[in-house]
């Protein structure tokens, strides 16, 4: 039997849009959202007969858990009908704001063990600058929820480099994500993305410069780290053994099928993408798959992943697979070591929390000729 992989479902419908995210969705409509769950499962079951593994599902947005629950339950049947699952982590992204105890338990029920909320912040001013529809209030009651809905696989999301942010208010979040049951925290760092509301120079004036997201950054790793999430990848931390296993298969290098307008995937070494339309997906009897990438696999592109986790990129695998210089590369990044942004041990270089600030920079200096 080959090596599991992940399996990743884009559902592309918002109840409103953040005012923030480039990620491809549409306000939710019934019509729609039904002849795409059919869609999706002509997708899943053109797999049926290649008797492939997976140890990862993921449902991301979009809201997912827009969906109604006999919907994802047709879903999630599709994919038992078609895959093998291997103890899969099957996770569901969610909105605070958009679920109850009831619905929690459904998801649980459905066959989901893993839950991610997009909180962003538990201050209100915060939430309000990014436009979520939920507040401080609210979100802690959704994680709470999840647990007595029999969760025990929870994370958040929290975003660093907001509007009327600072470190004060920053350590308020994580205070509360301290005596919350949680166990995953991806901590992103607020990104303009050009074709966004965002991209206006009123609100982006308003924003920590550079130097205070800085601080932000290696202030939640510090603090992360004292309350027992350890750091695994450049935005995600996680309680012992709860790492996750959808953001571990793109880090590895490792294979994952992507469905749905927008997704991607890396599957028969190639890489992938379906068009963003709605439309189009759903009138195809097959997903359009795009070829972006026909030629992965290489050092180069192994290397920009792998560095990316905290148990680094081990040089000696390297030379192994692809036959690289250990004492080349070594060579090259001795004076980043000495800026103290990177560690040299055993052959395998890893970024210091400050490299991970300049992950792209060192990735450039060491791996793109």
């Amino acid at each position: 039997m080959t090596n599991p992989i992940g399996l990743y479902i884009h559902v592309p419908f918002c109840a409103k849009k953040c005012p923030y995210c480039d990620f491809y969705s549409l306000k939710y409509n019934e019509e729609d959202a039904i002849q795409y769950v059919n869609a999706v499962i002509r997708n899943i079951q053109k797999y049926r007969d290649e008797k492939i593994s997976l140890d990862s599902v993921y449902f991301g947005g979009g809201t997912p858990s827009l969906l109604t629950s006999d919907k994802l339950g047709r879903i999630m049947e599709s994919i038992s009908d078609s895959f093998v699952l291997l103890n899969s982590e099957i996770s569901i992204e969610v909105n605070p704001s958009l679920v109850n105890v009831e619905k929690l338990h459904t998801l649980k029920e459905i066959g989901f063990n893993r839950i991610s909320f997009g909180i962003q912040s538990f201050n209100d001013n915060e939430l309000k600058a990014l436009g979520r529809l939920h507040n401080s209030e609210t979100a802690q009651a959704a994680v709470i929820n999840a647990e007595k809905a029999g969760f025990s696989n929870i994370s958040a999301d929290i975003m660093l480099g907001i509007n009327h942010q600072n470190l004060s208010s920053m350590y308020n979040t994580l205070d509360i994500v301290q005596f919350l049951p949680l166990t995953h925290i991806s901590a992103y760092m607020l990104k303009i993305e050009e074709n966004t509301p965002f991209n206006d120079e009123k609100i982006i004036s308003v924003l920590p410069d550079d130097d205070a997201v800085s601080d932000l950054y290696l202030a939640c790793v510090d603090r992360l780290s004292q309350m027992g999430f350890k750091q695994y990848e450049i935005s995600n931390f996680s309680k012992c053994d709860f790492e996750s296993r959808h953001n571990l298969h793109y880090w590895n290098c490792e294979e994952y099928i992507g469905i749905g307008p927008a997704a991607h995937s890396y599957f028969k070494g190639k890489r992938y993408c379906v068009p963003r339309s709605l439309k189009a997906f759903n009138e195809s009897i097959c997903q359009t798959e795009i070829i972006t990438d026909d030629n992965s696999g290489t050092f180069e592109e192994y290397a920009m992943l792998k560095i990316r986790l905290m148990k680094g990129l081990d040089l000696s695998e390297c030379e192994k697979r692809f036959g690289i210089s250990i004492e080349k590369i070594i060579q090259k990044a001795r004076p980043i070591e000495n800026l103290g942004l990177i560690s040299i041990k055993d052959n395998t270089i890893s970024l210091n929390p400050k490299g991970c600030l300049v992950s792209n920079q060192i990735i450039g200096r060491l791996f793109v000729e």
